[in-house]
Formats: C-alpha cells, structure tokens, sequence
C-alpha cells in the first residue's frame, strides 16, 4: 500500500466539543460540554455539490467518501487534491481529468431519511443487483460480543457531549477505524473515504453504526463490499428488503450480548450451549 495514490490533502480537524454553561433542575450552572457542529459545502471542479453539517473530525476522509458513496467518482486515482477552508467553511475538490456527465447525475437524486445529510444520486439503487458479497467469510456470536464491548469504549464524543453517531471498520474484534459525526451518514463516508486512501478491502469487514439502519446504510455497506453490517438501533422495512436482496448479514439492537440477527444468517456462526449434565 505504499506506492498507493494519495492526493494533496489538507488536515483541517475543527475542534469537536465546546463548552457551554447550563443550568441543572436545582438551578446550579454548569459548564457543560457540547458537540460541534459545522456546515461544510463541498465543490466538485468547482461546482457545487452539496452543505454537509459535520463534526468536522475527518473533513478529507468525509469528502472522499461522500463523493465515493454517491459514485461521483470512481477511484482515489481520480482525485488530485482536496482543500478544507474553514474560514469559508468549504471544501475543494480538484479532479485531474474532470468527471464525465456531473451534470446529468448531479439532476437525478434521491433524498432520503436520516441525520445530517442522507441523498443518493443517479441509478445507485439499480446497482443493487450487481453486487457480489463474499460468502466464505463467518462471524461468531463471540466475535460479535468483543467487538461490541471494543466499541464501547471507543465513543469518547459520546460518553462527554452525546448528539452525536459513531460508526467503525473492524477486523473481526479489532477495530481499524472509528469516526464520530453529529450524522451517522457522515461516519459512514468518512470510514468508506479514509479506507480508500489506505487502500482497505471491505469484503471481509465488519461494519458498526449506532445508527438505525436505512436503506442508504444498507446500500453503501455492499457498496464497499462489506459483508456485516451492526447496529445498536433497529430498522426501516426497506433496509430490511435491500439486506435481503444482497445477502448482507445484517444485526440490530445489537448491545452488550443481545442482538438480533436479520438477513443473511448463512454466514453467523452461534456459541455453541454447554452441555448440561445429568
């Protein structure tokens, strides 16, 4: 992965918490810290595409990802560079070759639920059927269980100012990335754009949210070929479909060791019951 392509970024981390002072039910002031929020319009060869509301922890990571996710380009080769300014609370994306018929994708889009900013462009949902999970990968109820308990201790934005999602890549239990966002489709770009620059194959990952899982997570979990998809929330019944439909072993309410296993119970490995004796 060293001779990888990476473009000129920036390292423009904002600040993620403030403090504010605020007043408990015995009128004691307090100072209390709060989540950061910032709006971060996003240019394409200087056209502009979208205002991300962001925590402002990864912007280069969210960026490529974004831009990953809603298939506007199609290799960290295509990127050249990507400048943050937060005095104009932009971010600039430079191309090198251009991107063929933004115009046209650009029209067609699909708005949907979520926090933060949750649109899919073009024909994202027409690819649905073309992607190919790996089926010679397992994950054990045990597995499950520690990456459960080493999330837990990851979500430091969380436990200090709450308003915020997390979302991680893990190796089985070990977890490679975990980024916090006040929108968990923020988190889920900014892990899909940071796996692009390190050159990280999803097809054996596992991918946790604290997030309800929409059809838009569902889809940009195959997007990156990944085959297990956590959530400490629930579901949409169309979330549940897309699942379905791609073969995702997909699991919610997914905290401490409960959990419940939706789709693609082929490839979910339970701890077997010690015998009971007689």
């Amino acid at each position: 992965m060293g001779n990888r392509h990476r473009p000129q970024l920036t390292s423009a981390s904002r600040p993620l918490t403030f403090e504010v002072e605020a007043v408990n039910e015995r009128g004691e002031l307090l100072p209390t810290p709060i989540a950061g929020e910032h709006p971060l319009t996003l240019y394409l060869d200087k056209r502009e595409i979208v205002t991300l509301m962001t925590l402002g922890q990864a912007p280069e990571a969210l960026t490529i990802g974004y831009l990953r996710n809603q298939r506007l380009v199609g290799s960290i080769e295509e990127i050249a560079a990507i400048q943050v300014d937060w005095e104009t609370d932009s971010v600039a994306v430079t191309t090198r070759r251009g991107v063929k018929g933004l115009r046209e994708r650009l029209k067609k889009r699909t708005v949907t639920t979520g926090c933060g900013q949750g649109t899919v462009f073009g024909d994202l949902m027409e690819e649905i059927d073309s992607i190919q999970l790996r089926d010679d990968v397992k994950l054990t109820e045990e597995t499950l269980y520690g990456l459960l308990d080493a999330v837990r201790h990851r979500e430091t934005i969380y436990k200090s100012a709450g308003a915020v999602h997390g979302c991680a890549l893990a190796n089985g239990a070990n977890v490679l990335y975990f980024v916090e966002d006040v929108g968990r489709h923020n988190a889920v770009d900014a892990i899909a754009g940071q796996m692009w620059l390190d050159g990280v194959d999803g097809s054996d990952k596992i991918f946790y949210t604290t997030g309800r899982l929409t059809s838009e997570m569902v889809i940009k979990a195959a997007q990156m070929r990944i085959p297990f998809l956590v959530s400490r929330s629930g579901l949409t019944e169309m979330g549940h479909r897309i699942a379905s439909q791609v073969g995702i072993t997909m699991i919610g309410r997914a905290v401490t060791k409960h959990y419940l296993l939706f789709t693609g119970k082929h490839r979910f490995v339970k701890t077997a019951m010690p015998t009971m004796l007689a």
